[in-house]
């Protein structure tokens, strides 16, 4: 039974979404360059992604799944809050040097044939212009009427772990055989907060890997011990104005120095629930959307049991 809610159809029940792109590279750098098309083209990320969510929805059986995309990595109104946004890996991208051997780039070639397949098949495929899947996931998460799975090895949403609304992060140590579920208990055993305190802490903490500054001295059990006390950011900047609050001198001028990031790190951490999302079908799909496609995909690229392996589970 299908329930509607703006322009998005879900299906009642366990809702599973895909951080499509943190998939695929786990499955490029897992599964050798050596799987490869019958004219030699690399297809391992093709093909580990297929067996991904052939284990994800054998082991996990969702009613409903949707591949969330990002149509835009490094959206400007991030990036125009703040301007180290991603910034270093625009910069990676462009450092070859004349000493140093460019390394062919052989998982770009397969987004698109990952994009084909899946919409043979039959799975929803949703990215959005002008936000990342981490927009859409958090906008799927907040629309869903059921329980939610969010596949992901990116810890930045954890932030949506919500027990009483049923929502877990699936993260994968080792494909995704073996699983991590983050619940509210594991987050509050590792970081000393609930989901809706990982934002927070990670704004506080700060983020290299995403050019996030952070608060400087402020380290991640720093930050915990803050959020215990003061509840969220809102009330640790409410204490730095009381001179009565239990903030060390350093704390105190760390923070102050820090308010213009904190006015804006919010908008840029917290994943955007209110992204206009397409209408879809989410059901999981029991036979290809499109048989005569998918063949020819599946023999132009040669896709073998990866495939088979997927249709014969999606199939029960």
């Amino acid at each position: 039974m299908s329930v509607g809610y703006g322009m998005m159809r879900c299906v009642t029940g366990r809702l599973m979404l895909l951080d499509t792109a943190s998939l695929y590279f786990r499955a490029y750098f897992g599964v050798p360059d050596s799987v490869k098309a019958p004219d030699g083209t690399p297809v391992n990320a093709v093909r580990g992604l297929l067996d991904f969510i052939d284990r994800l929805v054998k082991d996990h059986r969702p009613d409903a799944l949707v591949a969330c995309m990002d149509a835009d990595w490094r959206p400007q109104w991030r990036v125009d809050l703040i301007p180290s946004y991603k910034a270093h890996r625009v910069a990676e991208e462009h450092e070859t040097g004349p000493d140093e051997e460019e390394v062919p780039d052989t998982l770009s070639p397969q987004v698109p044939v990952i994009e084909a397949v899946l919409d043979a098949l039959g799975i929803a495929r949703v990215g959005v212009a002008g936000y990342e899947a981490d927009d859409v996931i958090g906008t799927f998460t907040a629309r869903a009427k059921g329980p939610v799975d969010i596949v992901t090895g990116d810890r930045d949403l954890y932030q949506l772990v919500d027990d009483a609304r049923g929502i877990r992060v699936l993260y994968p140590l080792k494909g995704v055989g073996t699983l991590q579920m983050t619940d509210e208990a594991w987050l509050r055993e590792k970081y000393g907060v609930d989901g809706r305190g990982y934002a927070d802490l990670a704004l506080l903490r700060g983020d290299p890997s995403d050019g996030l500054p952070g608060v400087p001295g402020i380290g991640e059990k720093t930050a915990a011990k803050l959020l215990a006390e003061f509840g969220d950011l809102g009330g640790i900047m409410a204490a730095l104005d009381d001179p009565k609050a239990k903030l060390t001198p350093t704390q105190r001028k760390r923070l102050d120095e820090s308010r213009p990031y904190v006015a804006v790190a919010p908008t840029v951490v917290r994943v955007a629930d209110d992204v206009p999302l397409p209408d879809v079908e989410t059901a999981l799909p029991r036979t290809p959307h499109d048989q005569a496609a998918l063949q020819g995909l599946a023999e132009r690229w040669g896709l073998g049991g990866s495939l088979q392996r997927l249709l014969t589970t999606l199939a029960v």
